[in-house]
């Protein structure tokens, strides 16, 4: 996979909207994202920017207004982000990863049945 350009967390959250609802034009973008954020939209018109010349979205003008799309999927963009991830902070061992978590955290019984649960698929396949 080539790797993804790194966005912002900021950055991350206006994809979520452009992923949720693409295409979608920028004056509803910033409603979506006025309604958690008290961002300018000016600042939100800067991250449109931004994400566009990074290559994760393009937009295309429709009479005075531009609608943004995605040019990656989301489910993409996590998977090199979580491989990344734990790269980064654990050497690339996901056992580590999910050691150092288990270590620090309580499971309830159903937490630890879905995961059984996805490690026996993954071990049938």
């Amino acid at each position: 996979m080539k790797s993804l350009p790194q966005i912002s967390d900021a950055e991350f959250e206006v994809m979520n909207i452009i992923w949720k609802y693409a295409p979608i034009n920028t004056n509803d973008i910033v409603d979506q994202l006025s309604r958690n954020k008290s961002w300018n939209p000016k600042t939100i018109q800067t991250m449109l920017f931004r994400l566009e010349k990074k290559g994760v979205i393009v937009h295309e003008k429709e009479s005075r207004i531009f609608v943004y799309s995605p040019l990656i999927k989301k489910e993409a963009y996590l998977e090199a982000e979580g491989k990344a991830f734990v790269n980064r902070f654990f050497d690339g061992a996901l056992s580590q990863m999910v050691v150092n978590y288990l270590s620090k955290h309580e499971l309830t019984t159903e937490d630890i049945d879905d995961m059984q649960a996805i490690l026996d698929k993954k071990r049938k396949k």
